[in-house]
């Protein structure tokens, strides 16, 4: 009995019919008026107190203060059992609905353009980076692509290598060009096999597809079957851009023209239900990542299981003891004689 009304005082009960309570200030108030009638007490009238002086009340005096004690234990938890206690077990289960994102990455030589800071290829690392660790419930993996393309990562949850790998990537580490049907292509390919909800392909390049033997909108149309949206990102100013250029004196700037397939890049988009940008700059280009972000949510869904249990019955079975033994030393060793 007294575990349960730790758990009460712990708050581990909910009660059903919590108005019950209000009973318990009948329970005081027959309390208060036991309190009142034996402090007051009968009045008989004796010749004489002489030969009661120097007594002492014997144990049977304040034995006879158990039966109330028991009836109100009693009446209390019989109240509690009206109110009806449930014990509550709740717990929380969360199921994530990730989305699956493959990077492919445009390495081609004209990514070494300076109108990123501190070039193109360095600003996409750095930005995409930042883009991955924002994504911590998402499987993310990469390809690279230039005149041939090949998977720098696999889709992965492991956000630490996957960075590291990123953080390795150079231009001139395969063949020059720019093969962006086979860059995209690619990455459909490694995203074939996944069940997320939303499968997702983002592709940044510089250039016009010159390489591979799959053009852009032929890749688009797998995509499209495979239920890949495509977001594409063509990097570089508009106009010219400076470029390093090596020289008999040594590396100098020149700037070039910057040619990037703007319609190829929408077409892409369009097919996929995805969306094109372009950036101009190292903020353009953090913004882009930051609206892609938003538009690809994971959604986590928190299901929270609550059931009860009825617990009256331990509390009505000590309340019926309880009186049993009230009623037990009224009748035996308590009984009155008139």
């Amino acid at each position: 009995m007294t575990e349960g009304f730790v758990h009460i005082m712990n708050g581990a009960y909910d009660f059903e019919n919590p108005e019950f309570f209000w009973g318990f200030i009948l329970v005081a108030l027959m309390l208060v008026w036991y309190v009142v009638s034996h402090t007051k007490g009968a009045q008989v009238r004796m010749p004489s107190i002489s030969g009661f002086k120097g007594k002492q009340a014997g144990v049977m005096h304040y034995l006879m203060h158990l039966p109330i004690l028991f009836r109100t234990a009693a009446l209390s938890v019989l109240i509690i059992a009206l109110a009806r206690p449930v014990s509550v077990d709740s717990y929380a289960d969360s199921t994530s609905y990730g989305v699956d994102i493959m990077l492919a990455l445009d390495i081609s030589g004209s990514m070494l353009a300076r109108d990123l800071k501190p070039d193109r290829i360095e600003a996409s690392k750095d930005i995409a980076a930042q883009f991955i660790n924002s994504r911590q419930q998402d499987r993310i993996g990469l390809v690279v692509f230039s005149g041939e393309t090949y998977t720098q990562c696999p889709l992965t949850a492991d956000h630490t290598t996957l960075i590291n790998l990123l953080s390795q990537i150079e231009t001139g580490i395969i063949e020059d060009g720019t093969a962006i049907g086979m860059g995209l292509s690619l990455a459909v390919t490694r995203l074939q096999e996944s069940d997320a909800i939303s499968k997702v392909v983002i592709l940044l390049t510089d250039g016009v597809n010159n390489s591979g033997d799959i053009d852009p909108a032929t890749a688009a149309e797998l995509a499209q079957k495979k239920g890949v949206r495509v977001y594409t990102i063509g990097v570089g100013s508009r106009g010219k851009a400076p470029y390093p250029m090596q020289t008999m004196f040594g590396t100098q700037i020149q700037y070039v023209d910057v040619e990037i397939d703007e319609k190829s890049l929408q077409h892409i988009a369009e097919i996929t239900d995805g969306k094109y940008f372009r950036a101009t700059n190292n903020k353009d280009l953090q913004n882009i990542y930051e609206e892609i972000d938003a538009l690809e949510k994971t959604k986590i869904e928190d299901f929270v299981y609550t059931t009860k249990q009825e617990e009256y019955a331990f509390f009505a079975l000590w309340g019926i003891a309880l009186l049993a033994i009230e009623i037990l030393l009224r009748f035996t060793i308590l009984k009155k004689f008139p």
